[in-house]
């Protein structure tokens, strides 16, 4: 099953790998951050990573974060071996501290490719995952036919049906990487 909790449709970790790839050919490393407390769902994506990396030459790390005050200590320790990048799995604790990744993994020149479009849209370099704002207003509907007297657990569960991808190309301008064009041509936003 590879839907499983809530909206996350979990082999989309293998697109992540590919994106990182794409924008970056010279990675051969990829550490993947999580946080168990705060996405509790982590060992659902790392199969889809694991998969995705062998073809591509790709180790994979799979990296718990349990404190926001070691994000950026783990990401430069990531950083220490050449030709890394990372993945940042969908995490609250993230969300809420993404501008500490955003700028550590910039600082540390670290190809990062994100869960929502809120992280390229503050400056990481790619995004691709459901749209969020999406999902929302379609959780509108489902409140509204719950307070007009619907029973939620007779109510389908909703999958995503709209996945959006983004490039911020003034961060790739910033880490020297050359954006190709298939990668532009799928993307839904292009941040310049």
């Amino acid at each position: 099953n590879t839907t499983g909790f809530g909206a996350f449709d979990f082999s989309m970790a293998g697109k992540w790998v590919q994106a990182i790839k794409e924008i970056a050919p010279s990675v051969t490393r990829i550490g993947v951050i999580f946080n168990p407390e705060t996405g509790p769902f982590y060992a659902s994506f790392l199969p889809f990573v694991e998969t995705a990396s062998r073809p591509l030459d790709v180790t994979s790390v799979a990296t718990a974060i349990h404190d926001s005050d070691r994000i950026a200590q783990t990401l430069e320790k990531l950083a220490e071996e050449p030709n890394t990048g990372v993945i940042v799995l969908p995490s609250v604790m993230f969300t809420t501290y993404k501008e500490i990744i955003i700028t550590t993994a910039a600082r540390l020149r670290l190809p990062t490719v994100y869960p929502f479009s809120f992280f390229a849209q503050s400056g990481g370099l790619l995004s691709y995952g459901f749209d969020v704002r999406d999902m929302y207003m379609r959780a509108a509907g489902y409140v509204d036919r719950i307070l007009r007297g619907a029973k939620a657990s007779d109510l389908p569960a909703q999958q995503p049906t709209k996945f959006e991808l983004i490039v911020n190309l003034k961060t790739a301008k910033a880490l020297n990487l050359a954006v190709p064009p298939t990668l532009l041509d799928r993307a839904d936003e292009v941040i310049e």
